[in-house]
């Protein structure tokens, strides 16, 4: 089994180009395949989970596009991707969200029995989503947990290095987290994944939207009725679109 997951993972690096940055092509299903081998053999793996907001921040900043792209896996977090690859002509399998990739490195935790760390969010976020896991992930050994208001890095990476999880969960929010797994990712030969805003909804300190708006790739839209603040990164779609249909015209 083993020599087979190494060959596809190989195999995986076969990656397609959305304005800039590089998307691995697989599905859920095999990127599960690739994780659980890379949490058996201990292997030091950094995964961004990229939307279009992402996309068009790494083309304004070279050092965090080149991070992104040397990344081990960089999966299509946002329909904005599926859609703008089918239009360019280079189609993506299917979307991976960093919500959903989160909750199966944990359940993989919890039946592996492996070691979590989590940083970031607010204090009551990360505290919900630790007594979350202790709660409900009981075969999870969840050897530490900070919140994303600090000010000194070395405190945090001491400890990581320390207790060596298998699995670093980073919510600061892009590009901090990225910047920070690129960093210090050599310090604990982990997955490293930087997760954004998902301690929020997996602690249930804000809902998830509804299945059917998960069905009809509208999560986006019920973000935005729900959290009106957030109209601004929204136009980052539109935006985002329009390279798209120019990116298209020039092919």
């Amino acid at each position: 089994m083993y020599n087979n997951t190494l060959k596809e993972n190989a195999m995986h690096k076969n990656r397609v180009d959305i304005l800039g940055t590089e998307f691995d092509d697989f599905t859920e299903k095999q990127f599960h395949k690739y994780l659980d081998y890379d949490l058996d053999t201990k292997a030091n793996k950094f995964i961004v989970t990229a939307n279009p907001e992402i996309v068009l921040s790494a083309r304004k900043d070279s050092k965090f596009l080149k991070i992104i792209n040397n990344a081990d896996y960089v999966i299509p977090d946002g329909i904005g991707i599926i859609k703008g690859a089918k239009s360019l002509g280079t189609p993506l399998h299917e979307r991976i969200t960093g919500f959903d990739t989160l909750k199966y490195l944990i359940e993989a935790a919890d039946r592996k029995q492996l070691k979590v760390y989590l940083l970031g969010a607010k204090p009551e976020v990360i505290k919900a989503t630790a007594d979350k896991i202790e709660k409900d992930y009981p075969q999870v050994d969840l050897v530490g947990y900070h919140d994303g208001y600090f000010k000194d890095d070395a405190p945090i990476v001491d400890e990581i290095a320390e207790k060596k999880p298998n699995i670093i969960l980073v919510a600061l929010g892009y590009p901090k987290q990225e910047y920070f797994i690129e960093k210090y990712r050599q310090k604990a030969d982990a997955i490293w994944i930087g997760v954004g805003g998902s301690f929020d909804v997996f602690s249930g300190t804000k809902k998830r939207a509804p299945k059917v708006f998960q069905k009809l790739s509208l999560e986006w839209f019920y973000r935005l009725i729900t959290e009106p603040t957030r109209f601004g990164r929204m136009l980052a779609i539109p935006k985002y679109m329009k390279l798209i249909k120019q990116e298209k015209n020039r092919k």
